[in-house]
């Protein structure tokens, strides 16, 4: 599988402070890359520098086989880029800007009607083309935002915050659209929205304190096996007697007098365990690992996971 996008130990520094720190990874074609992160985490920086926005203090980026510090035009010719505010001209109609970001490419006169054709099909605005775009409702400047990113069909799309400020009915759509372009792109998908990821993304990496954490595909992480288990017990067993117990790593109290445990015992070992101490289980399931709580568990401090997870393939 072709590399779309190659990132090598690129870091970016403030004075002694790290926004960016060492991280690598790689978009293949065909990728939806979700990367996550909260605020402050270093996505904005990091899709700033890959958009040749920022500079990096140190690392390399390679775009479509192009190095972007050294060929900035010919690599950025490669990309397109949706930042968090779409750069959109207000007072023009959608057909107006659209022909206008078309020049900024450099599209020949020969090919800029069907090249503003294609992006207003795929991006579903026919009917609001000859419309200004201060009269659109924020989904129709959304996908305007998106047409102007894909009029040159570049190799890789970078999205950032697509969705922020949408309906429900508008987020649906667009993430219909990224998934229609991610069959012919390789899409970098920046949000803390993890619902978006898990609903368009293949592949999702996460970022803490301008530092890699996590990088794994999607169906992976879901189907990986949980050590976290939800129990009921009719014995009156409190929360600190199950605390002494070594085998159980976490304990959390529900709202329905049950118990969220972690331990690293296998589901059947457990059951068995718990069997022995006499206390009367009446209900054992298991939870099946999700992005939330990974991303949670990932972000808020958790050492032993964080090492484990930085094993995984960047």
């Amino acid at each position: 599988m072709s590399s779309l996008i190659s990132v090598n130990n690129l870091s970016r520094r403030y004075g002694d402070f790290y926004a960016v720190n060492n991280i690598s990874f790689e978009l293949n074609a065909g990728d939806i890359l979700g990367f996550l992160g909260p605020n402050g985490a270093g996505k904005s920086s990091t899709m700033q520098m890959l958009s040749g926005n920022l500079a990096p203090t140190f690392g390399e980026i390679i775009i479509n086989g192009v190095d972007l510090l050294e060929q900035p035009k010919t690599a950025k010719a490669s990309l397109g880029y949706l930042p968090e505010n779409p750069p959109l001209y207000k007072e023009m109609t959608v057909s107006e800007y659209l022909r206008y970001c078309a020049r900024l490419h450099s599209i020949t006169k020969q090919q800029l009607n069907s090249v503003l054709d294609s992006a207003i099909e795929r991006c579903g605005l026919a009917d609001v083309q000859q419309r200004l775009i201060k009269n659109l409702s924020k989904g129709f400047q959304q996908r305007v935002g998106i047409a102007q990113a894909i009029l040159h069909s570049p190799p890789v799309i970078i999205l950032d915050e697509p969705t922020v400020g949408l309906d429900p009915i508008q987020i649906l759509e667009i993430r219909k659209l990224i998934k229609n372009l991610g069959e012919n792109h390789g899409i970098i998908l920046c949000t803390h929205i993890l619902p978006e990821v898990q609903a368009v993304c293949n592949r999702v990496q996460i970022i803490n304190c301008g530092e890699l954490v996590y990088s794994e595909n999607i169906d992976k992480l879901l189907k990986q096996q949980s050590n976290r288990f939800e129990i009921s017990l009719s014995a009156d067993i409190d929360q600190a007697e199950l605390s002494r117990h070594e085998t159980f790593k976490t304990i959390t109290k529900t709202d329905n007098d049950s118990f969220i445990i972690d331990s690293d015992l296998a589901a059947d070992k457990l059951i068995e365990y718990i069997v022995q101490q006499q206390w009367g289980l009446t209900r054992f399931t298991t939870q099946q690992p999700s992005l939330e709580q990974t991303f949670i568990e990932l972000t808020t401090g958790d050492k032993d996971i964080s090492e484990t997870q930085n094993t995984a393939s960047l």
